[in-house]
């Protein structure tokens, strides 16, 4: 059977469609990192504030 496909010149989409991939992956790594990270500053915010009140009731 024959196509009239052409075969993509690699380059820049290779490299696009690759990086979607390799994001595809590990999106939930990625998202569960973020996820961590945003918790570990809202608890870093959270206690700082209260330890900044507890220097000024001081």
């Amino acid at each position: 059977m024959h196509t009239t496909r052409r075969p993509r010149p690699a380059g820049r989409t290779s490299r696009i469609r690759h990086a979607r991939r390799w994001a595809a992956r590990r999106r939930t790594a990625l998202l569960s990192s973020a996820l961590r990270g945003a918790a570990y500053a809202t608890g870093t915010g959270v206690v700082g504030t209260g330890f900044y009140l507890l220097q000024q009731q001081i």
